[in-house]
């Protein structure tokens, strides 16, 4: 009964030549969408995605307003080539409906895991709900080990400074954390890594800080060489 109502729906939707254009460019996954059609049946009855307000400059996405094709985890199965936004304002992944072009939410609870199509890898957290932002728990995984190197990316609202077109726009932020067996620990300044991972600061100035690295300029960098000078000096640690 639901892949006839999809084929229907297919076929009513092809009979309209105003909307010929769009469809054709979104039945591009077609083929994937109907070899995984009970996993997008599952996707396609989400919430619509209210639309981020026009007034508003600049978007509430990572990096793009435009869908992408990534990769979803959802019970321990990966999908590949699905459309996704990741909405970091209020940390929701959104997807389209196939047809009718709709931006749907996806169900953060069922999500394990997700990466974009520039192969950013994002994971579901849980134990760090104190957190402000925790939200729906993605994180961005920046280095695996006995540590794991996770940020959290966050876009807030602010009112525009000046009477015009737009009445507020979008600031960026990017949180880091060190996680261990479920502890975790916020990283704000340099000092923070440097003290929990125990590295001398004679390796962090011969490693990262005369080849260019420092926290101040890119922490993001600076913070994945450090546990990856962590990570190969350990063995010699213990």
């Amino acid at each position: 009964m639901r892949k006839f109502i999809f084929f229907w729906g297919l076929c009513l939707i092809l009979t309209v030549s105003s909307q010929a254009q769009t469809v054709n460019e979104n039945l591009a996954n077609l083929d994937q969408y109907q070899a995984e059609l009970p996993f997008f049946q599952e996707l396609i009855t989400g919430a619509q995605y209210p639309e981020p307000p026009r007034n508003h400059d600049g978007f509430p996405f990572l990096e793009t307003r435009s869908f992408q094709n990534g990769g979803l985890t959802i019970n321990r199965v990966f999908y590949p080539d699905v459309p996704l936004l990741y909405d970091i304002r209020y940390d929701q992944l959104v997807t389209f409906h196939p047809l009718f072009t709709q931006k749907l939410l996806i169900n953060p609870d069922k999500i394990d895991a997700f990466v974009l199509s520039d192969e950013r890898q994002f994971i579901k957290v849980k134990g760090n709900e104190r957190y402000f932002y925790n939200r729906n728990g993605f994180y961005e995984l920046l280095e695996s080990g006995s540590y794991r190197l996770i940020s959290k990316h966050y876009k807030e609202e602010k009112p525009a400074r000046e009477v015009g077109e737009f009445v507020a726009y979008y600031v960026e932020y990017e949180d880091f954390f060190l996680e261990k067996e479920g502890e975790f620990f916020p990283i704000r300044k340099k000092k923070d890594a440097i003290k929990l991972l125990q590295i001398e600061k004679k390796a962090v100035r011969e490693k990262l800080i005369k080849k260019g690295i420092y926290f101040n300029q890119n922490p993001r960098k600076f913070l994945i060489s450090l546990v990856k000078l962590y990570n190969s000096s350990k063995p010699a640690m213990q």
